[in-house]
């Protein structure tokens, strides 16, 4: 990992509760911030309590547009005004179930980053894909969609989380070394464009994380932590998982 912060984001989804982040909060406080960097990403409507206990904070997701008549989305500057460093773009759900393209992600990951919020691009390939051989040319135009669009030097204030759909919720995970190899491509492909940038970037796994594969996972070279699901909402399971998180 060399001299790369690892990171752990546990990203409720739909979940969570006031009692809960009171839980999150009290362990966090247990994790050496010197060793690692601890990220909660809570339903929207749980922000301002994340926030306010201590947590640093993020959204699952803002809305492309800046402002204006968008009932039910998420204003990146609101959620900057509000305390928060962070935005999940691209998650595998919102691209599956909510249809976003990488078009969409990109303008989001723009959007973000307008408003001084650090994106965290989620990338990844489904279990047909993986089938048929194309993880690399998946993950390659996910984010070449954000490079044509604003360019490699984007990508230095922003973190990439590789998540493997037919990994997430599933309870397979990636080997260590199945992860570390597509990290390695990302990391590889970033750096034909910029090697600074791409030697500087934080890549996350996110996959069925928990705390009996988080130490294999978080040792390989190319993975600065993870993008923790299911685990985030059990305290002690992620604490484990951020100590495990050596930097």
């Amino acid at each position: 990992m060399g001299q790369r912060k690892p990171i752990v984001a546990g990203n409720w989804k739909m979940n969570g509760s006031c009692e809960l982040i009171k839980e999150i909060a009290a362990v966090s406080t247990q994790v050496s911030s010197e060793q690692c960097e601890v990220l909660i990403f809570p339903p929207a409507v749980l922000l301002s309590e994340a926030i306010s206990a201590g947590l640093t904070c993020g959204t699952q997701t803002v809305s492309e547009f800046e402002s204006g008549a968008y009932t039910g989305e998420i204003q990146a500057s609101l959620v900057k005004s509000l305390g928060a460093n962070y935005t999940l773009v691209g998650h595998s759900e919102r691209r599956s179930i909510y249809g976003e393209s990488d078009e969409d992600v990109a303008n989001k990951f723009a959007q973000a980053q307008q408003s001084g919020l650090t994106p965290i691009l989620c990338i990844g390939e489904t279990q047909a894909q993986r089938e048929q051989g194309k993880t690399e040319e998946v993950v390659k135009q996910q984010l070449e969609a954000v490079i044509k669009k604003l360019g490699i030097a984007s990508l230095a204030n922003s973190v990439i989380a590789y998540e493997p759909v037919w990994a997430i919720g599933t309870g397979l995970t990636a080997t260590p070394e199945q992860a570390q190899a597509t990290h390695k491509y990302i990391r590889d492909l970033l750096s034909d464009y910029d090697k600074h940038v791409a030697n500087a970037l934080r890549i996350l796994y996110g996959g069925s994380v928990n705390e009996s594969n988080s130490e294999l996972l978080f040792a390989q070279a190319d993975i600065d932590g993870g993008l923790i699901g299911g685990a985030s909402l059990k305290p002690q399971s992620f604490k484990a998982i951020c100590e495990s998180a050596k930097g």
